[in-house]
C-alpha cells in the first residue's frame, strides 16, 4: 500500500483565550466558521494533508487552551512541535502584550529548532482595532519570525499562513536531511589492517653501532 504522505508535521496554535485559535483551525481544516464561541478545554487537534513542492504533507495541528489553569496540560505538547503559531487578537491590546509570555513558554518547553510565526487575527474588525499592523511587524522582527494578519471569519490569509509555516518547516527538514547525508558520505573509513610484519631493518641497523 502506497504511503499517504511524504512528511508529517506537528503544529501548535498558542495564545490567549478568545483570540480565535479554534476559528483559524476550523477555517483551515474544514473551510468553516462558527460565531458560537466555546473555549477549548485542554487541547484538541485536527489533521489536513496539503501538497507542497510536489510532496504530500500531513499537518497535525494542535489547538491549545489559552486559560492559565490549562497551562500545565498544554506545555507538554510543545515537545515535538515543529511549528508554532502565536495568535493574538488585533482588537485586544492585552492579548498582544501577552505574546512575549507565550514566547517565553516556547523557549522553555519547545525545541530550539521550532519554526515560529506571529498571527494577528480578526483583521476584518478594523473599527475595533487596538493593535496596529506596524506593532505586529515590529514584534515579529524583534524575534526574527514571520508575521501575518488573518481573519477566520473573512477567510483572509488563513491558508497562506499555514502554507508559509509548512514551507519553512519543510525547507529546514530537507536541509537537515541533506547535511546528514553529506556528513555520512564524507566519513573517512579506516584502512584495513594487514598481516604484513613491520620493517625492523632500521632497528637492526641501529643495533650495529
Amino acid at each position: 500500500m502506497a504511503k499517504a504522505y511524504d512528511y508529517l508535521f506537528k503544529l501548535l496554535l498558542i495564545g490567549d483565550s478568545g483570540v480565535g485559535k479554534t476559528c483559524v483551525l476550523l477555517r483551515f481544516c474544514d473551510s468553516a466558521f462558527s460565531t458560537t464561541f466555546i473555549s477549548t478545554i485542554g487541547i484538541d487537534f485536527k489533521i489536513r494533508t496539503i501538497d507542497l513542492d510536489g510532496r504530500k504533507i500531513k499537518l497535525q495541528i494542535w489547538d491549545t487552551a489559552g486559560q492559565e489553569r490549562f497551562k500545565t496540560i498544554t506545555t507538554a505538547y510543545y515537545r515535538g512541535a515543529m511549528g508554532i503559531m502565536l495568535v493574538y487578537d488585533i482588537t485586544s491590546e492585552k492579548s498582544f502584550d501577552n505574546i512575549k509570555n507565550w514566547i517565553r513558554n516556547i523557549e522553555e518547553h519547545a525545541s530550539a529548532e521550532v519554526e515560529r510565526m506571529l498571527i494577528g487575527n480578526k483583521c476584518d474588525m478594523q473599527e475595533r482595532r487596538q493593535v496596529s499592523r506596524e506593532k505586529g511587524e515590529n514584534l515579529a522582527n524583534e524575534y526574527g519570525i514571520k508575521f501575518m494578519e488573518t481573519s477566520a471569519k473573512g477567510n483572509i490569509n488563513v491558508e497562506e499562513s499555514f502554507l508559509s509555516l509548512a514551507k519553512d518547516i519543510k525547507s529546514k527538514v530537507d536541509k537537515k536531511a541533506g547535511s546528514d547525508q553529506s556528513s555520512k558520505s564524507s566519513v573517512i573509513k579506516p584502512k584495513k589492517e594487514t598481516n604484513k610484519k613491520p620493517d625492523t631493518s632500521f632497528w637492526s641497523r641501529c643495533s650495529l653501532f
